[in-house]
């Protein structure tokens, strides 16, 4: 299975509370912090819905 990296860019302190558990959920605590994650249907749902919060790369 393919790896992606994501990175926090943008503020959580907007973000309704779906999208601040998708963020913890992917293991994403604070800004500017980065997490290498397997690409499954899973994680590639909680990305979309927090893509305006973070930086996305494919490894």
């Amino acid at each position: 299975m393919a790896k992606i990296k994501i990175t926090q860019v943008r503020s959580k302190n907007g973000a309704t509370k779906r999208q601040k558990a998708n963020l913890q959920c992917l293991g994403i605590h604070r800004l500017n912090q980065t997490v290498e994650v397997e690409l499954t249907p899973v994680t590639k749902g909680m990305v979309q819905k927090v893509l305006h919060l973070v930086k996305v790369e494919e490894i």
